[in-house]
C-alpha cells in the first residue's frame, strides 16, 4: 500500500477536503429547507395546542425510545451506509411530510358518508398512513434510484420514515393525553406507545421497504412488478389490525401484541439479519471479483469485506498517521464497497442505466484517495519505515513511488457494454 504523500518536517499532511465530502445537490437542498421548515411549523402548533411546558415534556418523553431504534438501522447498515443527509430526509419526511399528508387526507375521508370510528381507525388511517410513509421510498426510487440497492436499504429508509412519523404521532397524543387525563393519562399512554409498541411504526412502514427492496434485487419480472405492492398491502393489514384491536378492549390488544405484533417484529428482525449477513458475503464476492479484473488490490479485500477489520484497520490508520488517515481510509472503504455492490448488480442486470459512468467516477474517486490511505502490514511482516513513530524533529523518509494505473488486467464484463475513452482503470 502506498504511503501518504510527503511533507517536509513530517507528520501525515491532511487529505484534500474534496476527496473527503460528498457533492450535495440542488434538490438536497430544496429538501432539506422544505423539511426544516415544516418541522419548524409543526413544533409551533405543538407549543400553541399545550403551551411550552406540555411541548417540552411531551417532546422528551416522544425521544426516549428512538434512539435505540435509529441505532439499530445504523447498525444494520454498516456494510454500505446511506449518506447522512438521505437518513436525515427519511426521518423529516416521516415527521413532517407523511404527517401533514395523512392529516389532511384524514381529515377529508373521515368526513365522508358511511364511515364510522371503526372504519376511520382500522380501514382509513392505516391506508392513508402508509401511503404517506412510503411515498418517501417512491421519491427515492424514482430521483435517487442508486441510493436503494436491496432488501436492507429499504428496511432501513422505511423504518426511519416510521420513527420519524411516530415521533411526532407521540407527541401529539402525549399532549392529547397530558390536557384531557393529566399525569395518570400521561403515564397510561407512554407505556403503551413509548415503552410496549415504539416500533409499530417503524414495523409497518419496513414491510413496504421489503417488499421494495425485494423487487430490486430480482431479475424475475413477476417478483419485480408484484413486490413493492404486496408490501404495502402487508403494511396496511399490520397497521389496520394494531388500530382495530383497541375496539376489543384488553383482550384484543393483548392478542394482536403477543399474537401478531411481536411474531411480526421477530420475522423483520430475522429478514434483516440474514439480509446482512448476505450483505457481507456478496461484498466479499464482489471485491473478489473486482481484484481479478485489476481494479482493486488483493491486500485490500480484508479490511473492507469484514466489519471489525474495517474498525481496527481504521485504528491502525489513525495511531499512524492521525485522523487524517483514519478519514482517508474510512472514504476509501466506503468507496471500494460502492465498486464491489455496483459490480455485482451489474452482473446480474439491476444496475442504473448509467453503471458505466458510475463505476468509472468510483474507480477514480479510489485511485485519488489510495495514496492516502494507511492499512496495516501483513501477518508476519513489520511496518515500511515511513509509517513507522519517528523520533522527535526527524523527518519523515520520502514515500515509495506511487504504482501507476494501467488497463485492467482481462476484459470488463460484458454487462457494462463498451469501456470508457481510454479504458477501465486498474492497478497492477
Amino acid at each position: 500500500m502506498t504511503s501518504l504523500p510527503h511533507r517536509p518536517g513530517g507528520g501525515a499532511p491532511d487529505v484534500p477536503p474534496v476527496l473527503l465530502r460528498r457533492r450535495s445537490s440542488v434538490l438536497t437542498w430544496v429538501t432539506m429547507g422544505v423539511l426544516g421548515l415544516g418541522a419548524v411549523l409543526i413544533a409551533l402548533l405543538v407549543v400553541l395546542t399545550g403551551g411550552p411546558a406540555v411541548a417540552v415534556v411531551t417532546t422528551l418523553l416522544a425521544a426516549v425510545s428512538f434512539p435505540l431504534l435509529i441505532a439499530v438501522c445504523f447498525w444494520l447498515d454498516r456494510y454500505e451506509p446511506e449518506p447522512g443527509r438521505y437518513r436525515l430526509a427519511a426521518l423529516g419526511w416521516g415527521a413532517v411530510v407523511a404527517v401533514v399528508i395523512s392529516f389532511v387526507a384524514e381529515q377529508l375521508l373521515f368526513a365522508l358518508p358511511g364511515t364510522d370510528a371503526f372504519v376511520d381507525t382500522a380501514v382509513i388511517a392505516p391506508l392513508v398512513e402508509e401511503a404517506g410513509k412510503g411515498l418517501f421510498l417512491v421519491a427515492v426510487l424514482l430521483l435517487r434510484r442508486h441510493q436503494l440497492h436491496g432488501v436492507v436499504d429499504g428496511i432501513v429508509y422505511a423504518a426511519l420514515v416510521g420513527i420519524g412519523f411516530a415521533f411526532v404521532e407521540d407527541t401529539l397524543y402525549y399532549s392529547s393525553a397530558l390536557l384531557e387525563g393529566g399525569g395518570v393519562g400521561l403515564s397510561v399512554t407512554f407505556v403503551l406507545r413509548g415503552v410496549v409498541s415504539p416500533f409499530a411504526h417503524p414495523l409497518f412502514t419496513a414491510a413496504t421497504g421489503v417488499g421494495i427492496g425485494l423487487s430490486l434485487g430480482t431479475r424475475s419480472p413477476l417478483v419485480r412488478r408484484l413486490a413493492p405492492g404486496l408490501g404495502f398491502v402487508v403494511a396496511v393489514v399490520l397497521h389496520g389490525v394494531w388500530n382495530g384491536s383497541t375496539y376489543y378492549g384488553s383482550a384484543g390488544f393483548s392478542f394482536a401484541y403477543l399474537a401478531i405484533m411481536l411474531p411480526a417484529l421477530g420475522v423483520l428482525v430475522g429478514l434483516a439479519v440474514w439480509a446482512r449477513i448476505r450483505e457481507g458475503r456478496m461484498l466479499t464476492s464482489g471485491l473478489l471479483q473486482t481484484t481479478a479484473l485489476g481494479w482493486t488490490r488483493p491486500e485490500e479485500i480484508r479490511w473492507v469485506a469484514r466489519l471489525p477489520d474495517r474498525v481496527s484497520s481504521r485504528g491502525y490508520a489513525r495511531q499512524r498517521g492521525g485522523r487524517p488517515a483514519r478519514l482517508a481510509l474510512q472514504a476509501f472503504q466506503q468507496t471500494l464497497t460502492e465498486i464491489a455492490f455496483l459490480h455485482l448488480r451489474a452482473l446480474d442486470g439491476t444496475a442504473p442505466r448509467d453503471v458505466n459512468q458510475r463505476m468509472l467516477g468510483l474507480l477514480q474517486h479510489a485511485a485519488a484517495l489510495r495514496p492516502w490511505v494507511i492499512l496495516p502490514p501483513s501477518p508476519g511482516r513489520p511496518p515500511p519505515r515511513w509509517q513507522a513513530a519517528l523520533p522527535p524533529g526527524e523527518p519523515a523518509p520520502a514515500a515509495p513511488p506511487l504504482t501507476p494505473f494501467a488497463p485492467p488486467v482481462g476484459t470488463p464484463p460484458s454487462a457494462y457494454g463498451p469501456p470508457p475513452p481510454g479504458g477501465w482503470p486498474g492497478v497492477r
